[in-house]
């Protein structure tokens, strides 16, 4: 349902907060999230943009969250990288519709709009584990890790 770019966005963005004060560099980040490095530098550079984290280069550099994991939701993580798309009108573009949805249509744009509201309610420090431990993270078993990047073949 959601583009690999929107799971490694909120993946960052959880790794972030669960220590907002403290920098992370890109390395860091692909190695805690499993998202490639590449990959990520080019999320990073969109949340910077939209002010979700700050960045700074040079020794002692990396990445950081803008606010507080309290104020930041996942809606706009989502609509940071890759936006919700509701539906305003006949998405087969049939003129005589205009704005009136056909019932599959108005369907799906209200589980849009559901799924819009649910993340506009869910923060960053909801996505963290509580006292009781565990983690935000799937962790795969020893067996399943493999490498992110292969040398040599």
């Amino acid at each position: 349902m959601f583009t690999q770019t929107v799971d490694y966005a909120l993946r960052a963005m959880v790794a972030l907060a669960s220590e907002p004060e403290q920098s992370k560099t890109t390395e860091e980040l692909a190695e805690k999230t499993r998202v490639p490095k590449a990959y990520l530098s080019k999320v990073l550079q969109s949340l910077k943009r939209s002010g979700l984290i700050f960045a700074q280069r040079g020794l002692g550099g990396g990445v950081r969250l803008a606010q507080s994991p309290d104020d930041v939701t996942i809606l706009a993580v989502v609509n940071t990288v890759d936006p919700i798309r509701r539906i305003h009108t006949c998405p087969l573009k049939i003129a005589s519709h205009g704005t009136s949805l056909c019932s599959l249509h108005r369907e799906v744009d209200s589980a849009l709009a559901a799924l819009e509201a649910t993340f506009a309610e869910k923060t960053l420090a909801q996505l963290l584990p509580d006292e009781a431990g565990g983690n935000p993270f799937c962790e795969p078993s020893e067996t399943e890790l493999e490498p992110l990047v292969t040398l040599g073949g």
